[in-house]
């Protein structure tokens, strides 16, 4: 087994580039809302448009480029994207020092890291799947996720209280240093991409151009397709072979339907509870952080709990089981009181939520690769993030229009219900058993 030893120096480095950006990431946690908030007295409306405008016009910009991606070296892209954040991080100090940060650089730097964010994040998944047989998918995945919940529970702590000490760009800086070290790491890696490292027993053969009407026929290990002949420019038409197969593929299809849903009913509640507990019921900023903090404790929990059950109940299972547990819990924020009972309630449902997606997303991120083919993961990764970050933000602007007119706690209560529905998106039929048969 794979889960206790390591999966080589080269994934050391993508592994520790992934944690250092992630720890920097989660140090700027909401930093655009409170650089509008407090130094340029930006309302609850202009913050809102701020976060959708950002997430939106950023997938529109990563849709060409996702399709470009395909056909290049995936290591450079991921350098070029870190690089790209960093510069655009680092342009926000600039302008605060000569006292020319306005809202329109906030989205414009917004946009630049969404787009960049997208197209690392599809250039990285294809390359994990380069680098790695796949037997060590879901280790490698694991490690991610519980990497990422260690971020989420020690970054925002430490970023507010870098906010209050060192001033409002302390955290912009921060973020800005953790990409230009994940380029760094990244770049440290070396070797050609395709092959593993001497020893790992997994070398990609020469590519072979497939018969046509071939494309899903069976392929030995280690032998990849070529792709479809690049163009010379990004074209947006280039993507919709990602959303063709997220489609087409029956196993895909329910499980990207599924988690655009939930994902996008989640993050929209996130600022409508925010002003329920630090408005209406009086809860201090650095209780609200803990509210959120804590629980990802249970995000390590079931990282580390997601490869052992696989292993004894199969990915089709356990899938059915931690994505309709996951959408159990949300519901209760709709209950949520003032004082100790009431932060309790929180930390206790996002404890149960988190718990079940370190369960999920492992896995899931790990069928996503093995249900793609090689010639078409980026498209598929990039398609992915682009309808789950518009869908995103369309929601949250809805919910906030929402909350407006019924209150936060009737528009949590109605995306906590809508939720309880999703498992219903699951993919519950036969196909979807296939998933295990590729193990």
């Amino acid at each position: 087994m794979a889960g206790g030893r390591s999966l080589g120096r080269r994934f050391g480095w993508l592994w520790a580039a992934y944690a250092v950006s992630s720890l920097g990431t989660w140090l700027a946690f909401d930093a655009f809302s409170l650089i509008a908030v407090v130094m340029l007295h930006a309302g609850a409306t202009e913050v809102s448009l701020l976060a959708a405008s950002g997430l939106a016009v950023g997938a529109a910009l990563a849709v060409p480029l996702g399709a470009w991606v395909e056909f290049r070296p995936k290591r450079p892209v991921m350098v070029a994207a870190d690089l790209i954040r960093c510069a655009a991080l680092l342009s926000l100090p600039v302008a605060f020092a000569l006292d020319a940060l306005d809202l329109g650089q906030l989205l414009l730097v917004s946009v630049a890291v969404a787009a960049a964010d997208i197209t690392f994040n599809a250039a990285s998944g294809a390359y994990l799947k380069s680098l790695l047989p796949p037997r060590h998918l879901l280790v490698a995945n694991g490690r991610f996720e519980a990497t990422m919940w260690t971020a989420t529970a020690l970054g925002p702590p430490l970023g507010g209280a870098a906010f209050g000490m060192l001033g409002p760009m302390a955290t912009v800086l921060a973020n800005a240093a953790s990409f230009l070290l994940s380029a760094l790491g990244i770049r440290a890696i070396g070797g050609e991409e395709g092959q593993q490292s001497p020893g790992r027993g997994f070398v990609a053969r020469k590519e072979r151009q497939q018969p046509r009407g071939e494309e899903h026929a069976p392929r030995k290990e280690g032998q990849q397709p070529r792709p479809d002949a690049p163009s010379g420019r990004p074209r947006a038409r280039d993507l919709r072979a990602g959303w063709r197969h997220l489609l087409a593929e029956p196993t895909l299809r329910p499980l990207f339907l599924n988690t655009v849903l939930v994902n996008s009913l989640i993050m929209a509640s996130a600022p409508l509870l925010a002003v329920l507990m630090l408005g209406r019921l009086g809860f201090a900023p650095w209780q609200y952080g803990l509210a959120f903090a804590v629980p990802c404790l249970g995000g390590l929990l079931g990282s580390r709990l997601s490869r052992r059950l696989t292993a004894r109940h199969g990915s089709h299972r356990i899938l059915l089981a931690a994505g309709t547990l996951r959408a159990c819990w949300p519901v209760g924020l709709a209950f949520v009181g003032p004082g100790t009972p009431g932060l309790l309630l929180v930390m206790a449902v996002e404890f149960g939520l988190i718990t079940c997606a370190g369960v999920f997303n492992p896995v899931l991120a790990t069928s996503r690769l093995e249900l793609t083919p090689p010639d078409r993961v980026t498209r598929t990764l990039a398609a992915w993030s682009i309808s789950t970050r518009t869908a995103t933000a369309a929601t949250t602007a809805l919910w906030g229009w929402l909350a407006a007119l019924t209150g936060p706690r009737t528009a949590i209560a109605l995306a906590g219900a809508l939720l309880l529905a999703t498992p219903l998106l699951l993919p519950w039929h036969e196909h979807a058993r296939r998933v295990d048969a590729l193990k």
